[in-house]
C-alpha cells in the first residue's frame, strides 16, 4: 500500500551564532527539501533521497561537512559520515576517511559492496578510491576561517526520509570538531550513536560527538518508541536530555513512520529544514 505521509528532515549542525545571518543556508535548506520532495512525490527510495540530500550539504560549503570542513590538529581534514536502512536495518560508515569529496557516498557504499559496517583511515580511501569516487585535495576545502567566519567547534549535516513505500532511512556526515585530534573519531559514523534507522523511526544527531556516543542517543530515541511506549517527541527530548546529563549539547532530528517530525535543540539555534506530510515546508535556525 502506498504511503501518503511523505517526509523529510534535515540538519545542517546544532550551535548557531545569534548574531549571524543564516539567510543563505535557509534558502539552501529550503530547497534540499523541496527537491527532496520532488523526488519522493517520484517514487524515489528513501535511501537515496537521504543519500543526494546529504551528498549536497557536504558539497555546499556551507555547513562543518565535506567542502566546509575544519582541519583537524595535523592541518589535515579527516571526515566521517554514516547511513541507513531501515527496512532491513542495513548500515554503512567511513571514519577518518581523506581525499574524497563524499563521505555519505563512501558510507552508503561500505553497506551496498562489503559484509564490513564500517572503514576507517588509510582502509576506507583505498577502499574509496577502488569504488571510483571523487578525489579532492586539501584547497577544494572551503573552512569557516576561509570563507570569513567564525570557526564552529561543531557541525554536522544529516537528513532521514519517509518514501512512499513507508521506508525510512537516515544519513549523518561531518568534518568534526574545529581542530580535533589528529585521528578523532565523534558520533556522526557510529550507528546508535550519530545515526539509526528501522521500521519505526530515523534519527540523525548533531553536537559534542563524545556525548552523543556515551547517551547512545539515535538508538535511544527508538528504543525509548519501542520499549517505553514513548511518542517520538517525548524520545527524542529525553535522548537529548541524557546527552546534556553526561555534559553535552547540540540537536538532533527524528521523523517516524507516521510522519511524525521532532527537531529538539539545546543550543543557541540549530540550522533544520523539514517536509511535513501535509505538504507544508519548514527551515529555521533559531
Amino acid at each position: 500500500m502506498a504511503n501518503n505521509r511523505l517526509s523529510l528532515v534535515l540538519h545542517g549542525g546544532a550551535g548557531a551564532l545569534r548574531e549571524r545571518d543564516y539567510g543563505r543556508e535557509l534558502d539552501h535548506m529550503r530547497g534540499l527539501v523541496e527537491a527532496g520532495r520532488d523526488r519522493l512525490r517520484a517514487g524515489a527510495p528513501a535511501l537515496d533521497v537521504v543519500t543526494e540530500t546529504v551528498e549536497a550539504l557536504e558539497a555546499s560549503g556551507m555547513y562543518v561537512a565535506g567542502r566546509g570542513a575544519s582541519p583537524n590538529s595535523a592541518g589535515r581534514f579527516e571526515l566521517d559520515a554514516s547511513i541507513m536502512d531501515g527496512t532491513a536495518r542495513r548500515a554503512g560508515a567511513v571514519a577518518a576517511l581523506q581525499g574524497f569529496a563524499s563521505p555519505i557516498r563512501a558510507a552508503r557504499a561500505v553497506m551496498e559492496k562489503t559484509p564490513h559496517l564500517m572503514l576507517a583511515g588509510d582502509g576506507a580511501a583505498a577502499f574509496a578510491a577502488g569504488e571510483g569516487l571523487e578525489r579532492i585535495g586539501p584547497d577544494w576545502f572551503t573552512p569557516a576561517r576561509a570563507r570569513g567566519e567564525q570557526a564552529h567547534t561543531t557541525g554536522t549535516v544529516g537528513c532521514v526520509a519517509l518514501d512512499a513505500a513507508g521506508a525510512i532511512a537516515a544519513a549523518t556526515s561531518t568534518g568534526g570538531t574545529h581542530g580535533k585530534l589528529y585521528g578523532r573519531v565523534g558520533d556522526s559514523p557510529i550507528v546508535g550513536a550519530g545515526v539509526w534507522a528501522d521500521a519505526r523511526v530515523g534519527v540523525s544527531c548533531t553536537g559534542g560527538g563524545e556525548y552523543f556516543i556515551r547517551a547512545a542517543a539515535a538508538a535511544q530515541v527508538a528504543f525509548r518508541m519501542k520499549l517505553a511506549g514513548e511518542g517520538l517527541a517525548e524520545a527524542a527530548a529525553a535522548a537529548l536530555a541524557d546527552v546534556r546529563a553526561v555534559g553535552g549539547d547540540g540537536g538532533l532530528i527524528a521523523l517516524s513512520h507516521e510522519g511524525e517530525i521532532a527537531m529538539p535543540f539545546n543550543t543557541a539555534g540549530m540550522k533544520r529544514a523539514a517536509l511535513f506530510p501535509d505538504g507544508r515546508i519548514v527551515s529555521e535556525v533559531f
